[in-house]
């Protein structure tokens, strides 16, 4: 089976969900998450601190290795989690990555790993 990275975006002044909303996604995740593991299709995932948690590291051409805190990339969308999940084909990802966006109640990017079939 192909391994697949479904990564979940979240865009910077979008409205905070409230705290209710905020339950009910973490349950609705941990349903998602079980269905993956009871399924074989469960690898590895979680969710991330906030993108000013990041710290970029740079090995410069001579050797020189550089730090500065904050995501690498500049945009408004940042990832918020991700799963690596194992499935036999891309249909079958985006199927899993459907329950996942109406999970996290947001966009959801699946690829597949280098070496596996796309």
């Amino acid at each position: 089976m192909a391994q697949y990275l479904l990564s979940v975006w979240h865009e910077d002044g979008y409205p905070d969900p409230t705290t209710d909303d905020m339950q009910q996604m973490f349950k609705d995740v941990d349903a998602v998450n079980a269905e993956l593991m009871s399924t074989g299709a469960w690898v590895f995932g979680g969710g991330l601190h906030p993108k000013e948690s990041a710290t970029v590291v740079t090995a410069t051409p001579g050797g020189d290795v550089v730090t500065t805190d904050g995501p690498f990339a500049e945009a408004k969308e940042q990832i918020g989690g991700f799963w690596v999940i194992e499935a036999p084909d891309l249909d079958a990802a985006l199927a899993w990555a459907s329950k996942a966006a109406a999970a996290c109640r947001g966009p959801v990017e699946v690829r597949p790993f280098q070496g596996e079939p796309e």
